[in-house]
């Protein structure tokens, strides 16, 4: 089968003398969270996509409140979502629902910017509203946050669904690097979406 092509995707290269970076960070109480099973997915989902040198991304998770105030205040949108990716480090402008339209970080000094560390970006899940989703979409809360991370990630790198050739690349992309490091779904959460595209279509 021939796999759709791969829109606005960028190999990133930080330093080459460094490694790279995942911190993740668990900001809420709605339940627990296995912070280093995210981060070895993120770190397999970033190798495989050809990040390497001395890279740093962020994973984040959130309560609603937090999610919320983050969507209305960069994405005009008002209440809590379940993820949302802020690139710093950016090569452009990639189109879509996301954060990531915000563009390039601050700018950085010249004679020093080989030496910092390329700043992916941060990305911001909630698991309150993973878990509501779940069974509509995934079928279980670790495969919401499975997929979210890596939906989140592909984002930094430039992917979007903005377009049909961009949402068949993204998905492909999403089942690929699931598959690899994380497992089945209990559920298929992209003929979830496309169930829902049709239903808001007859409308």
């Amino acid at each position: 089968m021939t796999e759709p092509p791969r829109t606005h995707r960028t190999r990133r290269h930080g330093p080459s003398d460094g490694e790279v970076t995942v911190f993740v960070s668990d900001e809420q109480s709605h339940t627990a969270i296995d912070l280093d099973r995210w981060q070895r997915l993120a770190l397999a989902a970033l190798a495989d996509e050809g990040v390497e040198g001395e890279c740093e991304l962020s994973v984040l998770f959130v309560d609603e409140g937090t999610i919320a105030d983050l969507n209305g205040r960069f994405m005009g949108s008002a209440g809590p979502t379940d993820v949302l990716s802020f690139p710093i480090d950016g090569e452009g402008d990639p189109p879509g629902r996301w954060p990531d339209t915000g563009g390039p970080g601050p700018d950085r000094d010249e004679d020093i910017e080989d030496e910092l560390p390329l700043l992916l970006g941060d990305v911001v899940i909630c698991p309150a509203v993973a878990d509501r989703n779940a069974p509509t979409h995934a079928g279980a809360f670790d495969d919401e946050i499975a997929l979210l991370v890596v939906h989140g990630i592909l984002h930094l790198l430039g992917m979007d669904h903005a377009d049909e050739p961009g949402r068949l690349a993204m998905q492909a992309r999403e089942r690929q690097l699931l598959a690899a490091h994380h497992g089945p779904l209990a559920a298929d959460p992209w003929a979830a979406l496309e169930r829902g595209a049709d239903a808001a279509g007859e409308h």
